[in-house]
């Protein structure tokens, strides 16, 4: 294996629109990343993933791109973003931002100019099809459906035909079938790195191919969602491998990739293995959900499946050992807040240092979610039209689909699903909006940031900001991080449903981790293991007799210990 700069790194995951407003016009901006890089120092980041700034229509937040080479104004501009990659190169933080390869806005300049005309010279930059005609009506080519709801298809008038557009409609699908649109991006991605950043986070990798254009049938739906029609198809690493080749390695950039689509395993290790020559490292979501969420409408009511989220844990952190490096995230900008997806709202303080401690620790990468560090939880959404995000809408819409006369079920199930809950403005102060900004934010504000915002957990020394901060020390600058960091992973007790305990293990140093993820005292025997001290823990002291140990509610304990013969 050989070692980069990005496995000692711990990464930083900011959405600009809701992080910091510099100049109080209620939306974050670049010069508030700028502000703030200080903070991020303080806290132990080495490594920032900005979310999309590009010129945008903002249909999907930035993600829908009118420029690969501009910057949004609701951000600020190029200017801005120079003077932000400068100073955090000066703090030793490294800049990844969101590269965009599945599609553009309809309104960037070569769709426009593709749908001009059938003849274009742009019109093969997109996935375009005449339709089918069915009982004398043009209708659209396949019945795919889409990310957001409806159909994958949507149709424009000036050529009389069909665009693809897996995500919303004003997000056209590119044709990396097309040599010219693969060398467009090789030249996007040229322009980025020569003007500083460190690497990318690719956005939606996995949905470059496209499967033939046949109708999926034995479905009830109108438009049925079929992850396999455009995910994890094996032109994808065709289109990739060439992007390593002209872009990647001569840069030697990092790269992250979303890979969603039910990516398995070796899927994974074809995109970044250590030798797959394609990317660092891939995103997988297996994790995010290892709970009731889709079964229930009361979060009280949601319930951690603690067997599911160890095996799944167990299953990449084993399959990538010797053949690649991971990511260590929990959640990001598109689930629900992570607090309120796994932590427990009796027990804030515990439950939020045991799943830092349960993440930190573990073989990888690990990525922090703006907002992750100090606790913050999902939006108590009251109305529909407080949802910004187009897929929440689009939850809203088929839920109340299904039970018209019940709009308040409909608003539950949206609610507790929602990206927009990730995207609430950042709790700086119990200053008026959480100190985000001096006017009303664009984006909601919890009300509960008087409670939970980071200038008071940074004057608090027990909070959840310091225990991630004591998390990133023992990573980055402790005895420990070398075994942290490069040791061998181990789980231990697979089967326990209230226990997730693993050791990591390098020369002569061994640590065992144990986090109880129970709301009960839960005994468990250490008499396998000799302890040599406590690293970390979230309670001051621990319950051991008689070499067993009481694991109180949500307890985390990182031990060093040395094993008995």
């Amino acid at each position: 294996m050989q070692k980069k700069w990005w496995m000692e790194s711990v990464g930083y995951q900011i959405y600009p629109k809701s992080f910091y407003d510099s100049n109080q016009d209620g939306v974050g901006d670049l010069n508030g990343i700028y502000e703030k890089l200080e903070y991020l120092k303080d806290l132990g980041i080495n490594l920032v993933w900005i979310c999309p700034f590009y010129d945008s229509p903002m249909d999907d937040n930035g993600y829908d791109v009118r420029d690969f080479y501009k910057v949004s104004k609701l951000f600020g501009s190029l200017e801005d973003f120079r003077k932000l990659v400068d100073k955090a190169h000066e703090l030793g933080i490294k800049i990844v931002m969101d590269f965009v390869l599945n599609h553009t806005s309809d309104e960037h300049q070569w769709f426009i100019e593709s749908k001009s005309a059938v003849d274009n010279p742009y019109r093969d930059y997109y996935i375009w099809h005449e339709g089918k005609i069915v009982d004398g009506k043009k209708i659209e080519p396949t019945n795919w459906g889409s990310f957001f709801g409806g159909s994958c298809w949507n149709y424009d008038e000036t050529t009389d035909s069909y665009y693809m557009k897996i995500f919303s409609n004003k997000m056209p699908d590119l044709n990396w079938n097309n040599p010219m649109v693969q060398e467009e991006m090789v030249q996007v991605g040229k322009w980025w790195l020569d003007f500083g950043v460190d690497g990318f986070r690719i956005d939606a990798v996995s949905h470059l191919d496209r499967d033939e254009f046949i109708d999926i049938k034995d479905s009830t739906d109108k438009y049925p969602l079929d992850w396999k029609k455009f995910s994890n198809l094996p032109k994808v690493h065709d289109y990739l491998k060439k992007m390593n080749y002209e872009l990647f390695k001569p840069y030697d950039a990092l790269t992250i990739g979303e890979v969603g689509g039910q990516a398995t395993i070796e899927e994974a290790k074809r995109y970044a293995g250590f030798d797959s020559n394609e990317l660092s490292m891939v995103f997988n979501f297996d994790h995010n959900w290892c709970n009731n969420l889709f079964e229930i409408t009361n979060p009280k009511k949601l319930k951690t499946n603690v067997l599911d989220l160890k095996k799944t844990f167990n299953k990449w952190q084993t399959a990538f050992e010797n053949d690649g490096w991971v990511p260590l995230n929990w959640l990001n900008h598109d689930q629900p807040r992570l607090m309120s997806q796994y932590g427990d709202f009796k027990y804030p303080l515990e439950s939020g240092k045991m799943l830092a401690t349960a993440l930190h620790m573990k073989r990888g990468t690990p990525f922090i979610y703006q907002g992750e560090e100090i606790g913050m939880t999902n939006y108590p959404f009251d109305d529909v039209n407080e949802f910004n995000d187009i897929s929440s809408k689009a939850t809203y819409t088929y839920e109340l689909e299904k039970t018209p006369d019940d709009p308040v079920r409909a608003l539950k199930v949206a609610s507790l699903r929602s990206r927009d809950n990730a995207r609430t403005a950042m709790q700086w102060s119990k200053d008026l909006y959480g100190g985000f900004s001096e006017v009303k934010p664009l984006l909601p504000v919890n009300r509960n940031y008087r409670k939970i915002n980071v200038e008071d957990q940074i004057i608090d020394k027990n909070s959840l900001w310091h225990h991630y901060k004591k998390l990133i020390e023992l990573r980055r600058f402790s005895a420990y991080r070398d075994v942290i960091t490069y040791g061998t992973y181990e789980q231990i007790d697979l089967d326990h449903d209230q226990i997730y305990i693993y050791k990591r293990k390098l020369n002569d140093q061994t640590l065992l981790i144990i986090n109880s993820f129970s709301k009960k005292d839960i005994k468990y025997d250490l008499s396998s293991y000799g302890i040599l001290s406590v690293l970390l823990s979230n309670y001051k002291n621990q319950k051991i007799k008689q070499s067993h140990i009481t694991l109180r509610p949500f307890e985390s304990i990182v031990f060093e210990i040395k094993e008995k013969s």
